[in-house]
């Protein structure tokens, strides 16, 4: 089998982009492939958001990916430079800049393109969307 690591432009709901990596990332783990790691970069750090409240006959699709990390051990990273832009903070990042509230928590966490560099080098496949 295959190991991928998921790169997300989509924001979680401008666009089907992210609905689509989470669908190929879920088809993908159930055919026995491995995900490296999902990283959102650019207007797709807004998948990451705990602030993200969808209406109740909506899918949430943050939701959905802290649930398959959790299930499938796969590393969900924001890349820091675009979620700090977009006002996306984890709880250290807050701190560190002095604001008193945050919207990332785990199971994302924070990261620089080194962790997509080295995903892409132990991967097999580097998935866009």
């Amino acid at each position: 089998m295959s190991e991928f690591i998921i790169q997300v432009h989509g924001s979680v709901y401008g666009s089907t982009s992210s609905f689509r990596a989470y669908q190929f990332t879920k088809a993908a783990i159930a055919s026995g492939h491995k995900i490296t790691r999902v990283f959102f970069y650019l207007d797709g750090v807004s998948n990451t958001s705990s602030l993200v409240s969808p209406a109740s006959d909506e899918f949430d699709l943050v939701a959905a990916w802290a649930t398959l990390a959790n299930e499938h051990d796969v590393e969900l990273v924001n890349c820091v430079s675009a979620a700090l832009r977009r006002g996306k903070l984890s709880e250290q990042d807050a701190n560190e800049s002095g604001k008193n509230i945050w919207n990332v928590e785990p199971p994302f966490i924070m990261g620089g393109l080194g962790e997509l560099v080295t995903g892409i080098e132990s991967s097999d496949r580097l998935v866009r969307f």
